[in-house]
């Protein structure tokens, strides 16, 4: 028995703290160390603006970014559905294949809380993943709905960030 026969579970990383894409991505540096395939589909965030996009692909890792410059807030535009929906037809296609041994849905959850996305949809991604691909959905909002279909569900808790006391985001260490 080989060791990716034991793969196949899903996680949900969520909640409103800090860490759910780099808990995903140290996972994907885990699989890639081990000799496994990674993919990573990313929904709301634009290529080559987060540090971890370069430096994931140089690893071996397929990442792909559907999200438009700059951030949604409030109502999503067009684009923005357009570009969300875009990235679930290639996370199907991706988590569906047997091809990859880990594929990463980072901040579909997001799309989701925003209303981008039909959580249907995204009920069927899971339940038609590949067998043996181990698959990770990440984001703040996540439906609670999707639960029960997965194996892991955690979730990180602000406690305290610096954003509270005005300090934005910084290179390396929020993007």
């Amino acid at each position: 028995m080989s060791w990716r026969d034991r793969l196949g579970l899903v996680h949900i990383y969520t909640g409103n703290g800090k860490g759910k894409t780099t808990a995903a991505f140290g996972l994907a540096v885990r699989m890639l160390g081990s000799g496994g395939e990674v993919a990573i589909v990313q929904f709301m965030k634009a290529p080559k603006v987060y540090g971890e996009q370069k430096k994931i692909e140089e690893c071996g890792a397929l990442i792909e970014s559907f999200g438009l410059p700059g951030f949604v807030h409030g109502k999503p535009s067009e684009e923005d559905i357009k570009a969300a929906k875009r990235a679930l037809e290639r996370a199907k296609e991706l988590a569906s294949s047997g091809e990859w041994d880990l594929v990463i849905l980072d901040e579909i959850c997001v799309a989701l809380g925003f209303g981008m996305l039909d959580v249907e949809e995204v009920k069927e991604l899971i339940k038609e993943k590949a067998e043996n691909t181990e698959l990770v959905l990440t984001g703040r909002y996540c439906p609670e709905e999707l639960f029960e279909l997965v194996d892991y569900v955690t979730e990180m808790r602000e406690v305290k960030h610096p954003y509270q006391r005005g300090i934005l985001a910084r290179r390396g260490v929020e993007y």
